[in-house]
């Protein structure tokens, strides 16, 4: 075998790869829109365009509609609100979130105290497997509209959430990249994550149940109006009309764009912490880091409606 000779001293053997270094567009409201005071309460942003702190709200209480409208409007401006030293009950906790609509049942995680409550219970014996970024059932036809997590014990360290705004990660692409994505589908299935855990019968139940959705790659926001990018490694399989590995090759770049810091916000939990976010505009990844300690959430998820 014949050993090649690089020319070290002329640099020819540097790879060629793409690069973004510096300044990046990012922008929280969409183009038009103007930044308008919050009254009823403080607004604390946690980063340049995604994730706030909502201080002076007690979920304890009834939200009235004023309080509605302007929690919603920071909703659609920051798209994770976080709320802190809210000492709750379930049936507040389903209040609030009944707020924004129809209420999901969860088909495959355990339940809470009513069935449109879903508990994520970390210990010893059950580590936390939400370490991937995702967007939360996409594999529905009518993805969620949004969620809202409350954590009612927290690990001495770790297990901090992190979102990643996808109307940044859009905006972002080379335009090359947003031109060949443009009017482009693909697959959601629960099947390579959920399935792992079914038997072979009831796998065969559920896909009846939940055939395999088909969404654009690229959603346009029913509120804002923005793009947002709509893929996820957790849930999307394939991109339809593209052989299989272009079609993964060009997801695994789509995916790659969460992980980009200067689109993300992350929180750190304490006891009796809330964080709403939409989840039409952002993907999330809770990070598995406090085994063996225990960290107890519970969800409770929106219905949403068909992306386009």
């Amino acid at each position: 075998m014949t050993n090649q000779t690089i020319d070290y001293l002329s640099r020819s053997y540097a790879p060629q790869r793409k690069r973004h270094a510096g300044i990046y567009n990012l922008r929280r409201l969409p183009e038009g829109v103007e930044e308008q005071p919050y009254t009823l309460f403080t607004v604390k942003p946690l980063g340049p365009i995604i994730g706030a702190e909502i201080e002076g709200v007690d979920l304890s209480q009834p939200v009235g509609p004023e309080l509605q409208a302007e929690i919603r409007r920071a909703f659609l401006e920051y798209k994770v609100l976080f709320f802190r030293n809210q000492d709750i009950t379930n049936e507040q906790h389903l209040a609030f979130a009944k707020l924004w609509g129809e209420l999901e049942k969860h088909p495959f995680l355990p339940q809470g105290n009513s069935e449109e409550v879903t508990r994520f219970a970390k210990d010893k014996n059950v580590t936390g497997m939400e370490n991937i970024w995702h967007t939360d059932v996409t594999w529905r036809v009518n993805p969620a509209f949004g969620s809202v997590l409350r954590l009612s014990e927290v690990p001495p360290f770790g297990g901090d959430t992190l979102w990643s705004d996808q109307a940044a990660a859009y905006d972002n692409l080379p335009d090359e990249v947003k031109e060949r994505i443009e009017g482009l589908t693909a697959i959601h299935d629960f099947t390579p994550s959920f399935g792992r855990a079914l038997t072979p019968e009831r796998l065969a139940e559920k896909q009846i149940e939940f055939p395999a959705a088909e969404h654009p790659v690229v959603r346009t926001h029913p509120e804002t109006g923005r793009k947002t990018l709509f893929v996820n490694a957790a849930f999307t399989i394939r991109i339809v009309g593209l052989e299989p590995e272009e079609s993964e090759e060009l997801l695994q770049y789509l995916f790659a764009q969460s992980k980009i810091p200067e689109y993300q916000v992350r929180f750190h939990w304490e006891k009796n912490s809330i964080a709403f976010w939409d989840n039409r505009a952002t993907q999330h990844y809770a990070v598995s880091d406090y085994f063996p300690n225990v960290r107890i959430a519970e969800r409770v998820s929106i219905v949403g409606d068909i992306p386009y």
